[in-house]
């Protein structure tokens, strides 16, 4: 099998911010490919949303097929949301990472949430859960770019410097990427670059969608993921044209659409 790894892990460079665009389905990873992305990663609220599901519903078995079907869809390599790590046990966090890197996945991340509850793992058990993803990341026979989630201050469990002490311990665990989603600003999430030595993740969504790729190159930021960002984009003009037809009976926004002779060139244009 082809190995994505070592590609994947020379896009994150600390101050050279690449865009890892959240896909949801091979029709919107083909399409990002032939726009230019440089590497894709699965969402499991985008994914969610095409299965009629709210974030957080898919098991284990969906995400790895979802995952494997993305991989397949390009040559491009892909990153796998693995919430966390579909268990709070170490040892199945470890398992994770290996049946993950068995379907072609060049990484995942695995965040630090009890779910399906908002409360993060104790700290000593947050550290253990990445140790044993990264001795299973060590047992591969291939590269691949593990990603440890502090979601503590996107659910509201803890703050900055809490975020910070387990950025650090992931660290040193041996994580190869760090990433504390939606931090309470952008001064924060300077603070979590410049006190990271590794290439940091920063979510672009929310209030952090209005800064630019220059504005997180300043600050270190390695790399730039979407979430379910791009996702919720083609939601909103679902639901703007939606409710424009069946309320008011006008189908003006359909005049926004893309010709279908043009999306069909771009899925015709990538070959895995």
């Amino acid at each position: 099998m082809h190995d994505p790894g070592p590609a994947f892990r020379a896009l994150h460079q600390k101050g050279t911010p690449f865009v890892l665009c959240n896909a949801w389905d091979i029709g919107s990873a083909r399409v990002l490919a032939a726009l230019g992305a440089e590497a894709l990663a699965t969402s499991s609220s985008a994914y969610a949303f095409t299965r009629g599901l709210p974030d957080g519903a898919l098991t284990r078995d969906d995400a790895l097929a979802h995952a494997e079907a993305l991989v397949r869809a390009t040559p491009l390599p892909v990153s796998g949301d693995f919430e966390n790590g579909f268990g709070e046990a170490p040892e199945t966090c470890a398992e994770t990472v290996r049946m993950a890197a068995e379907v072609g996945l060049a990484g995942i991340s695995i965040e630090d949430t009890a779910l399906p509850g908002d409360d993060a793992y104790d700290f000593d058990l947050a550290v253990e859960r990445i140790r044993a993803a990264v001795d299973a990341k060590g047992g591969l026979r291939r590269d691949f770019v593990l990603v440890a989630r502090a979601d503590g201050i996107l659910r509201g469990s803890y703050d900055t410097d809490e975020a910070l002490r387990r950025l650090k311990a992931f660290e040193a665990a041996g994580a190869d990427c760090l990433y504390a989603p939606m931090p309470p600003s952008f001064e924060d999430l300077e603070r979590i670059c410049r006190e990271i030595g590794k290439p940091v993740n920063a979510l672009v969504s929310g209030p952090f969608a209005s800064y630019t790729r220059a504005d997180f190159a300043r600050i270190g930021v390695a790399r730039l993921s979407l979430g379910g960002s791009l996702a919720r984009v083609t939601h909103r003009a679902l639901i703007d044209a939606a409710e424009e037809m069946l309320e008011e009976g006008s189908f003006s926004l359909l005049k926004n659409s893309v010709a279908g002779a043009k999306v069909d060139e771009m899925l015709k244009s990538v070959e895995s």
